[in-house]
């Protein structure tokens, strides 16, 4: 419970208060030492030019009077200055709290789940500033609470298909419909493996935008020795589509990285680029190095990608075309996370539809 004397419209007020106390204090101490030097002052000049047979107790009891007169005067006017004081400081107190009682029931408002709540923005700058940052922060709150309610949809959606692939191989079975054929359960294991793969790539992924968690085991080596490693081990893939593999020479790229990791980046990357290849189509590997960065580029033949998925490549189970068997969608979100954690990033490049794109890996080449 806030006590009074810590609530700021209290103090504003009393801050008011104070500035008026202070000054009326000053006027009366100012008037105190001077009001009646200058009043003997003026008095002594009408006693030059009055009656010099006039009293001189009438002259003092003029003195008085006026000295009396000053006072409740100062009196009356202080009291008056402390009264409007309060009024101004309440009215003003108001004015100035308003947007913040709005903005903390907004943030009250947030953390209850309305990631919607937005606060309108104050005339006064400073406060405008503070309402400016509690927009963003229920921007990015609503847009993190799409994230995962697109995240939970998107896993239930990868889920749904090999289950009731499974299911209906299982009923199938069991009903006699199907016979326990090898074709039946390669099948069915085929959508086991894939569901396996899945919640894998989940894992990984969960560990990966979590950077700090990621364990990574440095080494110097030669970033391009580990893509051809990935590439010639994924040749068996190449040569059951039809699908060419040209690795150029490459120079020597000698980065600190951690090995296995960026081997899963290539697998990925690479994989992803025979996946969507057509039949004699072709991947080409080429690496090179630009000022103090370390490049491995893996430019296919194949579907390519329209301006506006380039964007959208890296986002979890983005698949620009979902008619055709691939993976699980979450391949080049998982490196792109490897290699944003070595400092590094991929770029992504293509033409259009119909003509290929080019997935460019980099990272900073060893200094020592």
């Amino acid at each position: 419970m806030t006590r009074g004397s810590d609530s700021l419209r209290v103090r504003m007020i009393l801050s008011y208060v104070i500035v008026v106390f202070v000054g009326v204090v000053t006027v009366l101490l100012a008037t105190t030492l001077l009001a009646p030097g200058f009043v003997d002052d003026h008095v002594a000049a009408m006693e030059q030019i009055a009656d010099p047979g006039a009293e001189r107790a009438a002259v003092s009891e003029l003195r008085s009077e006026i000295l009396m007169g000053f006072s409740q005067a100062l009196f009356i006017a202080a009291t008056i200055s402390t009264l409007t004081a309060l009024i101004v400081g309440i009215l003003a107190s108001n004015r100035l709290l308003r947007p913040i009682e709005s903005i903390r029931l907004a943030t009250r408002r947030l953390a209850s789940g309305a990631y919607a709540e937005r606060v309108e923005l104050p005339p006064e700058a400073e406060l405008a500033a503070l309402a400016t940052d509690v927009n963003a922060l229920a921007r990015t709150l609503e847009e993190t609470e799409q994230r995962r309610m697109r995240l939970i949809s998107e896993v239930a959606h990868e889920l749904r298909t090999p289950l009731a692939t499974i299911k209906g191989y299982m009923e199938g079975l069991v009903d006699g419909v199907f016979q326990p054929t090898d074709e039946i359960f390669l099948a069915t294991g085929r959508e086991a493996a894939r569901l396996e793969r899945l919640a894998t790539d989940l894992s990984k992924l969960s560990r990966i935008q979590e950077e700090t968690a990621l364990d990574l085991r440095f080494e110097l080596i030669d970033l391009g020795a580990v893509a051809i490693e990935v590439a010639e081990s994924l040749r068996p893939r190449f040569d059951e589509k039809g699908v060419t593999l040209h690795i150029a020479d490459l120079p020597t790229l000698r980065v600190r990285v951690d090995p296995d990791r960026m081997a899963q980046v290539f697998t990925n990357i690479i994989d992803n680029a025979v996946t969507y290849t057509p039949e004699l189509g072709a991947v080409n590997i080429t690496g090179y190095t630009n000022g103090g960065l370390a490049a491995i580029s893996i430019a296919d033949t194949g579907r390519g990608l329209e301006s506006q998925q380039l964007d959208k490549v890296f986002d979890r189970f983005y698949r620009a075309d979902r008619s055709t068997p691939g993976g699980t969608g979450i391949g080049l979100t998982i490196a792109h996370g490897i290699v944003r954690a070595h400092r590094g990033s991929i770029e992504v490049t293509s033409p259009g539809t119909g003509r290929g794109s080019t997935f460019t890996v980099v990272i900073p080449l060893a200094t020592a």
